[in-house]
């Protein structure tokens, strides 16, 4: 609700466990620092521009969104020098299914035992090589 110069009201929650089930709600420019948000669910939301840095997003589960634009880096185990590296920790594969991703771009990713199964391939290069013509054996 807006206050009575027509600015957001700022609610802050600090230091407490609560359950919050916001409805046709506007919480743009909100901020979530610190927080265990697990088995939350987003629900028919405009999350443009949505930022989030140094989660934990395992089990994620994102279906039916847009993510024209999308900037996706830097996902995976901690690094050596992080102080949260394990070395003997191994990040769990991950799953596309039914994915539009023509024209995206994948740079410096560890592709390793990687599946690719009944994809529209035309035009896909790896290292500049058309994919097609490796596997039609012109190359």
């Amino acid at each position: 609700m807006a206050s009575a110069n027509n600015q957001p009201e700022k609610l802050n929650i600090i230091e407490t466990a609560k359950i919050i089930d916001a409805k046709y709600s506007h919480l743009d420019g909100s901020t979530f620092l610190m927080l265990k948000m697990s088995n939350t669910s987003f629900n028919d939301v405009d999350l443009s521009k949505l930022k989030i840095t140094n989660a934990n997003l395992s089990d994620l589960e994102i279906e039916g969104a847009q993510l024209g634009g999308a900037y996706i880096h830097n996902i995976g185990m901690p690094p050596v020098g992080h102080p949260a590296y394990d070395a003997a920790a191994k990040q769990r594969p991950l799953r596309f299914d039914d994915c539009d991703l023509n024209h995206s771009t994948i740079n410096n990713c560890n592709l390793q035992g990687v599946a690719i199964t009944d994809c529209n391939i035309t035009g896909m290069t790896i290292n500049g090589i058309l994919v097609e013509e490796l596997l039609n054996g012109k190359i």
